[in-house]
Parts: C-alpha cells; structure tokens; sequence
C-alpha cells in the first residue's frame, strides 16, 4: 500500500493550509493512506552540530516518515516573499538524510491574492532539488482557497477549489 505525506507549512491552528492538507487527505484514492505530518512545530532550530546519530527524537520520527511515505505533498503559504521559517527548518532537517531522495513531492499554495505564491515557489524549489526531492509538475499548483470556502468539517467546500486540489492528488499519486 502507497502513502503520501501531508506537510502543512503553516503552524497556525485552523489554517487555511491545515484545510487543504484535510482536504487532499479525504481525496486520496482507494490504496492510498494519507499521513499528515502534524510536528512542524516541535522541531527544534535546524543545527548541523545535531545532525548525527542521535538525532533530536522528532527529526528522527520526521525523517521516519518521510522514508514510508511514497510521496510528499506541501501546502503552504507564502510569508514575507518566501517560504515560512517554519517550512524551511524541516526541510533543513532533510538535508543529511537520504530520506527525501527521488521522492515524488508536489505542493499547493491555497493563498486567495493573486501571484501570492511566486516568492515561495522560488524557495521551495531550490530546497525540494537541493534535497533531491522528483518534482511532480502536475501536482504544484496554486488554488486560491479564501476561509469562506471552509466548511464546519475543516475540509474546503465542493467546487472547482476541492476538485483542483483532488487533480493534484491524483497527479502525484501517478507519479509514485
């Protein structure tokens, strides 16, 4: 059984990006299990003096993950023209491993301002092919999610928005 791993880059609670991460987890097709990475927030600051064996007990269980995992799928948003500190201290933490190696990753960017995502596209990519990650075209894609398309259960409403974010899925799923 295949299974992708769900990174939210946003360590807000309720974010937009947690949604579509939910979102992307409900659309996965039968097969496929959905892992979402919920410890961004625990790692501790990205040290190279750390970056041996024994690694900190949550980059242990992160780079764990990431090596089950078939593929990686990011929602992000962008923060200050780039990715979020928070985002690039995980993937910093991937840097010594070989975790992350040809894996098929792609990522959403849910922001609802047009060309909101170019600064954190630009970053993501030069860490993803810095990390070796196999970048999936078809499943980095920007699909404007304003908060008025949540609905009660966490996930974005029906419509156009949950059916581009289920076409990115299904890309990647392809691609693993």
């Amino acid at each position: 059984m295949s299974s992708i791993l769900m990174i939210s880059g946003s360590v807000r609670q309720g974010s937009v990006n947690a949604a579509v991460i939910a979102t992307a987890a409900a659309s996965m097709p039968e097969g496929v299990t959905a892992v979402t990475y919920e410890g961004i927030g625990e790692l501790p600051h990205f040290n190279p003096d750390l970056d041996h064996d024994p690694l900190p007990e949550s980059v242990t269980e992160l780079r764990r993950l990431i090596d089950e995992a078939s593929a990686l799928l990011i929602s992000t948003p962008e923060y200050a023209g780039a990715m979020p500190g928070a985002l690039k201290n995980l993937l910093e933490w991937t840097v010594g491993g070989v975790e992350t190696t040809q894996k098929p990753t792609g990522w959403i960017n849910p922001s609802a301002i047009l060309n909101r995502s170019a600064g954190t596209y630009a970053s993501l990519r030069i860490v993803l092919e810095y990390t070796d990650c196999r970048i999936v075209e078809e499943a980095c894609v920007d699909v404007p999610v304003p908060r008025a398309l949540l609905a009660e259960d966490g996930l974005v409403t029906p419509g156009p928005e949950r059916d581009a974010i289920a076409a990115a899925v299904a890309a990647l799923v392809a691609a693993s």
